[in-house]
């Protein structure tokens, strides 16, 4: 018997001792990794991916192991290693489940309409008189408090208080605004 550091060869009646290749160690104990890289798999197609990445590991480390002999110890760490390593980042990258974990996303206001009631909420302010208007756009569009809407205008705050009350009551008022606002509502109740 040999070890799995020396190659016999039956040359002549005296053995001699060969070095050991790479090549020559993967055929002699292969299918003994082989079983050992099985039991630490449940797929026997992952057992061979997983003997062939410890050889690879083996292979490259190869000029560096400077006993031979313990070659199988050195490629039987490499096949944990590598296993824990894959368990690692399966474990991180997936996780199989039942359900998905994200929710299911909630039904939003339709772009569509919104840009349709926004239309109809500027046909609306357009209606207004100038000085309203003018009001109704620096408070809330430009989104200015009323002292300063008031700066801007030249006014005192009372007036911007009163004009954009007035305002806002004509638009409540507005007949398409309204029809407009009516159908909206409708559709998000249904």
């Amino acid at each position: 018997m040999t070890t799995p550091g020396t190659v016999r060869t039956a040359r002549t009646t005296s053995s001699t001792v060969t070095p050991l290749t790479f090549t020559s160690y993967v055929r002699a104990r292969g299918p003994v990794l082989l079983r050992t890289a099985r039991s630490l798999t449940a797929d026997p197609r992952d057992a061979e991916d997983l003997l062939q990445t410890a050889l690879t590991k083996t292979y490259l480390a190869w000029e560096r192991i400077a006993d031979h002999r313990a070659l199988d110890g050195y490629v039987r760490r490499a096949l944990l290693n590598t296993r824990t390593s894959q368990w690692r980042k399966r474990r991180v990258d997936e996780f199989s489940c039942e359900e998905l974990p994200e929710p299911e996303p909630l039904p939003g206001p339709d772009p569509a309409e919104q840009q349709a009631l926004r239309d109809a909420m500027w046909r609306a302010v357009l209606k207004l008189p100038a000085r309203q208007r003018a009001m109704v756009v620096l408070r809330y569009y430009e989104d200015l408090s009323e002292v300063q809407t008031a700066a801007v205008l030249g006014v005192s705050v009372g007036t911007v208080k009163s004009a954009v009350s007035r305002a806002l009551a004509k638009l409540r008022e507005d007949p398409q605004l309204a029809s407009d606002t009516l159908a909206d509502d409708h559709l998000t109740a249904a």
